[in-house]
């Protein structure tokens, strides 16, 4: 094998991918956090595909690149490498995701990089929430929350936010399996059904 592919294990010999099945973004984050840790980078690492999950959330043209399957696979790796030299990004994270797109899964990468704050957690104790709200929470409203979680027994608890509109307001949590849903939209949709049951 050549080029940076022999760096990554997921890659079997002679090229080929691994199959789909049994977590494929959990093994593509397993074998960047083995990389990371083998080359002494691992809190760079996880700094940087910290801030690639936010480019992506944040950028509709980087989104379209690894989204779309009409652009050649030379093609969006060179868009991406470009896109992350210049913001920055290393070596290892400029590989990785060239990898990424040479197996043809760039369409999981979002996908991929959460599984790698999943797993860097889950290595350092953390536990992670999901935080979906309509608008961004202040400073006083993260403090309020952390400490609700507290007492309900989470003590180290690492922020995963995001925002969303279309909730309206109040908050989506997810932690782990368990889903504390108070947005107001939710609440306007079990309204609406009860509503329809009485009626």
């Amino acid at each position: 094998m050549r080029g940076p592919n022999r760096e990554f294990p997921i890659v079997a010999s002679g090229g080929t991918t691994v199959s789909s099945s049994g977590g494929l973004a959990e093994r593509y984050a397993t074998a960047l956090y083995s990389l990371a840790d083998d080359q002494h980078a691992l809190d760079l690492v996880v700094d940087q595909m910290d801030g690639l999950g936010r480019l992506i959330d944040g950028s509709a043209d980087l989104r379209r690149l690894l989204e779309s399957p009409l652009i050649d696979v030379q093609t969006a790796q060179k868009a991406a490498r470009a896109v992350l030299a210049e913001q920055g990004f290393g070596k290892i994270v400029q590989d990785f995701v060239g990898v990424v797109i040479a197996n043809r899964r760039q369409n999981a990468l979002r996908t991929i990089v959460r599984a790698f704050a999943a797993l860097v957690a889950d290595k350092r104790g953390v536990v992670v929430a999901h935080i979906q709200s309509a608008h961004p929470l202040t400073d006083v409203q993260e403090q309020q929350l952390r400490a609700r979680l507290i007492e309900a027994g989470y003590g180290n608890v690492d922020f995963h936010k995001t925002v969303d509109p279309n909730l309206l307001g109040g908050l989506v949590v997810r932690i782990g399996a368990r889903l504390f849903d108070s947005s107001l939209k939710s609440r306007l949709q079990r309204l609406q059904y009860a509503m329809k049951g009485a009626a």
